[in-house]
């Protein structure tokens, strides 16, 4: 894994968001971005972020609200590919099956579907977690996330979840629907990541949630 793999905007966008998250403090929209490596087309910029992401470069730090930083393990991944002819660590499993459950609205909540189908998560991902299964990405809330529509969320259903995380939330045993969790005394916000759409305050027995985001893929 080297930076000279990379094309000269990848690079620019991989620079742009190093520097914006050590100014800032937080990884940036893809607007900030765009706008950051003189770009017009917000749609290109993601493509070079989940690029970047599907190559090691930038992950999601959790405890910041899921935003992107650039890996620490690049040079550990450099290194760890040379031990093997076909790129991988000794011992590393490259992909596993996991259930494709079907489609999640960003968005308009739309009804999940109910039979699972298998798809291949990556290692970067799955990163051997168990409990995992992934959705297809319907709407544009979640665009500042870097997720869009058809996009393929990797989700992992846990016991506990944070304020801060991105989840998949079932609301009222109807409609599913991916959000930043939210908690407070008024109830459980479901908050969208674009700025023409507002967050959503539900009652705690309304909203079971199904499983935190632990990944993106891009969608064939």
């Amino acid at each position: 894994m080297k930076t000279s793999d990379l094309t000269k905007r990848q690079l620019a966008v991989l620079k742009f968001i190093r520097t914006f998250v050590q100014s800032e403090g937080r990884s940036p929209t893809l607007a900030e971005i765009a706008k950051g490596v003189g770009s017009s087309a917000v749609s290109t910029i993601h493509k070079h972020v989940q690029h970047l992401m599907d190559k090691g470069f930038l992950v999601r730090s959790h405890g910041k609200g899921n935003n992107l930083v650039v890996s620490s393990s690049v040079e550990e991944a450099a290194h760890a590919s040379r031990s093997r002819p076909d790129g991988r660590p000794e011992g590393a499993l490259a992909v596993r099956i996991f259930p494709f459950c079907g489609d999640v609205a960003a968005g308009s909540p739309i009804l999940p579907e109910s039979r699972a189908l298998p798809i291949e998560v990556p290692n970067s991902i799955h990163r051997q977690r168990d409990e995992l299964f992934v959705l297809r990405v319907r709407g544009d809330s979640m665009i500042d996330d870097a997720i869009l529509d058809g996009d393929l969320v990797v989700l992992q259903r846990k016991g506990e979840y944070r304020n801060g995380d991105r989840v998949v939330a079932l609301i009222e045993k109807e409609e599913v629907t991916l959000k930043e969790l939210r908690r407070d005394a008024k109830g459980v916000w479901l908050i969208p990541h674009n700025p023409e759409l507002q967050p959503r305050c539900y009652p705690p027995q309304n909203i079971d949630i199904q499983g935190v985001l632990v990944g993106v893929m891009r969608s064939c």
